[in-house]
């Protein structure tokens, strides 16, 4: 019989304190935060009218965006709410100075060590159901080919009617009964989808980990399902990221997220794996298109997507401050344009800059001077928290995989192999329950379904290794 792993039995406070990450912000900047008030109140305009929603995992409180989207004609109307951080936090004060330091929010399956102190992430600043919030408002108009026709960004009081998951607006959406808000929802996020595809962007389709706790307490290995929901909310967002990044670049001033694109003998060794796996691949069809039209229940279809991780290397930020260098990266390859992060002022400091520099460019106004000063600053900041929150998210992962899988040692399972044997590295392989990636000794056959049996589960390293059953 499996065991489930209670509450204390994984330490992932030990991962915070090994990071260096804690909640404590100085008495200075939470109390800022405790005493947070909207500076820049008499530069609103009110929309309390206008029936905005929030789209978020259950039980997140700490909500950036809200959104309300109507059809117009054969096209779109898109305002999207997103927190205002910048009109809470006095720049360069402790509490800003503090974010920098900081730079994201860092999650674990526990909770997480937030940006920002509580009583304004997940209170006065969140974008709570009916509650007014200052925010910045974004107004999108999206014509028939699922191209932006007009932008307008400006500051606003915003009130949300409504708090919904994911996993309710796909199941409103298979019903006929979504929100009126967001009825046009899925037809939009179709759209950019396809358009997406057809510019060349690449999504990959993964499994995503995550470690959860039950209501009784144990923990749990999972693969959250990923909606058509997850991906029409997305493209919310990422059209507002496209629309703030050329603002930006055509003014050479902002931030940039930028990815080079797919190097040719990358996108050549993933035609080669296809071919190897009997994956038809037809002339002319980009990488992305290709791995779109995948069969997500082929075993083949996880290998090539591991594969295509090596098409998406080298993100970066961009600041700019006039003159742009030449052969400077300042599109993203994965989503094939320009791109900046502007939605998510909560949990990713960049956001607070890029935003406000797209206010001052929409607005005719100067760009103001703390933002100027922080910009070529930024870059640095957003790679050094990246990277904590990559350790992070995999530490976390690795002790639970461990933890778990330690009373199974000599269980048989079956996985799906993603890698087989590269020199020295082991064959990489995939079990779905509990959903555990892992090496596996042996020399499998990439993209099949083998059995393996799991020969070491060590907590204290911590490591998961398998080996292929003959």
């Amino acid at each position: 019989m499996q065991r489930r792993l209670r509450a204390a039995d994984i330490d992932f406070g030990a991962i915070r304190t090994d990071l260096g990450l804690s909640e404590d912000f100085g008495a200075a900047a939470q109390e800022q935060a405790q005493n947070a008030t909207d500076r820049l109140a008499d530069s609103r305009t009110d929309r309390t009218d206008l029936a905005l929603v929030t789209i978020d995992p259950p039980g997140s409180v700490d909500l950036d965006q809200a959104v309300h989207i109507i059809s117009d004609g054969d096209g779109f109307v898109v305002h999207y709410a997103i927190a205002d951080v910048a009109a809470l936090v006095p720049p360069e004060g402790p509490l800003d100075q503090e974010t920098r330091r900081r730079g994201q929010t860092v999650y674990f399956p526990d909770g997480n060590v937030p940006l920002h102190p509580r009583p304004l992430s997940e209170n006065i600043g969140s974008l709570l159901p009916d509650q007014t919030r200052p925010a910045v408002l974004w107004r999108i108009t999206v014509d028939s080919a699922g191209e932006p026709t007009s932008v307008d960004v400006h500051r606003a009081s915003v009130r949300s009617v409504a708090r919904l998951d994911y996993a309710t607006v796909q199941r409103d959406a298979d019903t006929g009964r979504l929100h009126p808000s967001i009825a046009a929802l899925p037809a939009f996020g179709e759209l950019r989808s396809r358009l997406s595809i057809s510019r060349g962007a690449i999504e990959l389709g993964l499994p995503e980990q995550e470690v959860v706790r039950e209501p009784g307490g144990d923990w749990q290995l999972v693969v959250q399902p990923r909606t058509r929901a997850d991906m029409w909310n997305s493209q919310v967002s990422l059209l507002t990221g496209m629309c703030a990044g050329q603002m930006m670049l055509e003014a050479k001033t902002g931030l940039l997220r930028t990815l080079p694109d797919a190097r040719p003998e990358d996108v050549d060794k993933l035609r080669a794996s296809a071919s190897a796996l009997d994956v038809p691949w037809a002339q002319g069809v980009s990488a992305g298109a290709f791995l779109a039209g995948l069969d997500p229940a082929a075993p083949s279809t996880l290998a090539l997507m591991s594969d295509a991780t090596t098409l998406l290397r080298g993100s970066d930020y961009l600041a700019m401050l006039g003159e742009i260098p030449p052969d400077t990266v300042t599109g993203h390859g994965g989503i094939a344009g320009v791109y900046a992060h502007v939605t998510a002022p909560l949990r990713r400091l960049a956001d607070r800059f890029a935003t406000e520099v797209c206010l001052a460019l929409a607005s005719g106004e100067s760009i103001p001077p703390w933002v100027r000063t922080a910009l070529p600053t930024l870059p640095d900041v957003m790679r050094s928290s990246s990277s904590v929150a990559g350790k992070a998210d995999r530490a976390g992962l690795d002790l639970a995989e461990a933890m778990l899988l330690s009373s199974r040692v000599g269980e048989s399972f079956t996985a799906t192999v993603l890698h087989g044997k590269r020199g020295n590295r082991h064959a990489q392989v995939f079990i779905s329950d509990p959903a555990v990636f892992g090496g596996c000794l042996g020399d499998p056959p990439e993209g099949t379904r083998i059995q393996v049996r799991l020969t070491e589960a060590d907590p204290h390293e911590p490591t998961v290794v398998f080996t292929a059953v003959p």
